[in-house]
C-alpha cells in the first residue's frame, strides 16, 4: 500500500519554549500586576475552553503560561516611589531635549512592559543606560545606531 494512504499521526511536533531573558526581570509593581492579570486569564480560558481541539492553540495557551510563571516567579519589583527624586533612576519618566532642541519624554521600565512607541524604555536599553543616574543639567550621550546623539536631561518625574 502506497504511503499516500496512510493515516499521519494526528500530533503536532511540539513548540519551542518562549525564550526568557538573559537580564533580571526588574518590574514596576504596574508591571508585574499586568502580568498576573494576564496569567489569570489564560488560566481561565484554559479552563473553560476544556475542547480545546486546536492544538496549536493549546500549545501556545500552555507556553505562554510557563513563561508568564517563569517571568512572574523571576519579578524583582522596584517601586518608583521609593526611587531618589533628584537622579533618574528605574521607574522615572525623563524629559530630554536634544541637540536639535527636540523636546522627548521617556520612561524607564522592565523589559517586559517597554513599548517605544509610548514612550516607555527598557532599563537597560541604549537610552536608558545614558540617562540613568543624570540629573536636571545633565548633558549625557545617548549611544545610537544611527550616530550618538547628545541630550540634555529637562526634567525627572517618578509617577
Amino acid at each position: 500500500m502506497s504511503r499516500a494512504f496512510t493515516k499521519e499521526s494526528d500530533q503536532i511536533e511540539p513548540l519551542p519554549e518562549i525564550p526568557l531573558s538573559e537580564h533580571p526581570n526588574r518590574t514596576t509593581p504596574q508591571g508585574l500586576q499586568r502580568q498576573q492579570q494576564r496569567l489569570a486569564q489564560l488560566r481561565m480560558h484554559s479552563s473553560s475552553d476544556a475542547s480545546l481541539q486546536d492544538q496549536l492553540a493549546a500549545q501556545n495557551l500552555a507556553r505562554e503560561m510557563r513563561w508568564l510563571e517563569a517571568r512572574i516567579a523571576a519579578a524583582v519589583v522596584i517601586d518608583p516611589a521609593t526611587q531618589p527624586r533628584g537622579r533618574v533612576a528605574f521607574g522615572a519618566t525623563v524629559e530630554v531635549i536634544d541637540e536639535n532642541d527636540v523636546r522627548a519624554s521617556y520612561r524607564i521600565v522592565g523589559e517586559d512592559e517597554a513599548d517605544a512607541e509610548h514612550g516607555s524604555v527598557s532599563w537597560f536599553s541604549p537610552l536608558a543606560k545614558a540617562v540613568l543616574g543624570a540629573q536636571v543639567g545633565d548633558e549625557v550621550v545617548w549611544r545610537r545606531p544611527a550616530g550618538d546623539l547628545r541630550l540634555e536631561i529637562a526634567a525627572i518625574r517618578y509617577e
